[in-house]
């Protein structure tokens, strides 16, 4: 099957390759209907034979816990290429991909089964890796759409990303939720666009539109409202924590995300608001980030 994710096409094949029956609801409106030509960025191959002992790992750039300890993820490079390990109940299983590849192996669903969970992260850490050098970036945020444009909200878990786009929905008219969790950003031209992804954490918000970029707002809670727009020096450190934390540790890839957020700060604006969970917060964002002031 094909799936079209932030214009790029993915493509799986063999067993399992109908994500949606695999549990993966948020690709339904990803699809692509028909027959393409048109040469996929990945491919994903579940249910792969893989000999393990072909995969000596040379060095691990990242290891982490899944949310609520669910599994541990690591990454990793062997000689090749990259792999990555999902351990979870005393069972482990992984993704490949070979550097001059586009093609992802996965042993995931050998047994018969696939656990959605680790399906769905490990799908989303390797299409991450892919479009790193195409330019996308699938970074942690809530997006709201206002008049045709997108607002980023980026912050550490738990710094009221949420509640924040909540407010503006309630609050500003005509206010949409676009993606609440990791949206993909790339630039098409001289324009920094949003696009809605398969991933979207605790709120099930798979929308398959892409709209250019107003601004990116970095949150941090505070006993007041106020908001500055930063300068290109911290306009990258406000938005580098919200990309794929592994990355950081790899340096071809961080290079990749660092050069792309450049071009993307070259023309759009970043932010930082400091705020309460109430509606003034969302109102006095609403009108510095679209000159209604």
């Amino acid at each position: 099957m094909n799936y079209r994710v932030a214009d790029f096409l993915i493509r799986t094949e063999g067993a399992h390759s109908d994500l949606e029956a695999c549990g993966l609801n948020g690709f339904k409106p990803f699809v692509v209907e028909g027959a393409t030509d048109e040469e996929p960025v990945m491919v994903i191959r579940l249910a792969s034979p893989i000999k393990r002992e072909d995969y000596v790992i040379e060095r691990d750039i990242h290891e982490f816990d899944f949310e609520k300890s669910y599994a541990i993820g690591r990454l990793s490079r062997y000689s090749t290429g990259y792999i990555f390990t999902m351990f979870r109940n005393g069972e482990s299983y992984i993704l490949t991909k070979e550097d001059d590849s586009n093609v992802v192996c996965s042993d995931l669903g050998c047994n018969g089964k696939v656990d959605t969970s680790l399906l769905r992260f490990g799908i989303w850490i390797m299409f991450g890796i892919v479009i790193a050098p195409l330019g996308g970036i699938a970074i942690h945020s809530s997006v709201l759409v206002k008049d045709g444009m997108g607002v980023l909200c980026l912050g550490e878990s738990g710094t009221g990303k949420s509640t924040h786009t909540r407010l503006w929905r309630e609050h500003i008219e005509g206010t949409k939720l676009l993606n609440d969790d990791s949206p993909i950003i790339r630039m098409v031209g001289d324009v920094a666009m949003v696009y809605g992804s398969p991933w979207s954490g605790k709120t099930p918000c798979y929308v398959n539109r892409s709209v250019p970029i107003r601004g990116f707002m970095r949150l941090s809670q505070a006993p007041y409202n106020k908001i500055k727009r930063l300068n290109a020096l911290t306009a990258i450190g406000a938005l580098l924590p919200s990309c794929p934390p592994s990355f950081a540790y790899e340096e071809p890839l961080q290079d990749h995300i660092c050069n792309s957020l450049s071009e993307m700060i070259a023309t759009t604006p970043v932010y930082h608001l400091a705020c309460l969970p109430n509606e003034d917060a969302a109102q006095l964002a609403y009108s510095t980030i679209y000159g209604k002031e």
